[in-house]
């Protein structure tokens, strides 16, 4: 992988009454909020190889949105479960796993996992991370082996 975009899901109802944080649902906001991330994506080109996604309803919804206007269809999702609560090293490893050949990997998790593998990435450590709001993107150029520091941020979006 030599880049990496991270995505922090777009906005969410609270959870339902009864319900659990799983279930939360986008709002209206932030259904508009992955529509344009992934209109903004598509502009510069910057589509992925394989989507890796938390299987939150929030998340998968986001991914749904995301890629709803993305002319290229079959990019695989995988929805794996250590994304939902991870840390950023749980993270790290998720990524680490993945296949060395593909060109650009998307990750769409929640926070705090998000914005503190953004800074383990760029900064070489996750607790000086600064925040990503709903719907946040960061796009990352990985100069050399997936390592604490090795990333250098392309662009940093929010819709």
């Amino acid at each position: 992988m030599h880049e990496l975009l991270i995505l922090r899901h777009a906005e969410a109802e609270p959870a339902p009454p009864g319900g659990t944080d799983l279930e939360r649902i986008l709002s209206d906001h932030g259904e508009a909020q992955a529509h344009a991330t992934g209109q903004w994506l598509l502009a510069r080109e910057a589509l992925p190889d394989r989507i890796l996604c938390s299987p939150a309803a929030r998340t998968r919804s986001t991914v749904t949105r995301l890629t709803a206007t993305w002319p290229r269809a079959g990019i695989p999702v995988d929805y794996v479960d250590d994304i939902y609560e991870a840390s950023p090293g749980q993270l790290l490893a998720l990524l680490d796993r993945q296949d060395p050949g593909l060109g650009r990997v998307l990750l769409v998790g929640h926070n705090p996992g998000t914005e503190r593998l953004l800074a383990l990435l760029c900064e070489g450590r996750s607790g000086g991370y600064r925040g990503m709001p709903a719907a946040a993107l960061a796009w990352i150029r990985l100069d050399g082996p997936l390592e604490p520091g090795n990333g250098r941020l392309l662009a940093f979006h929010t819709p």
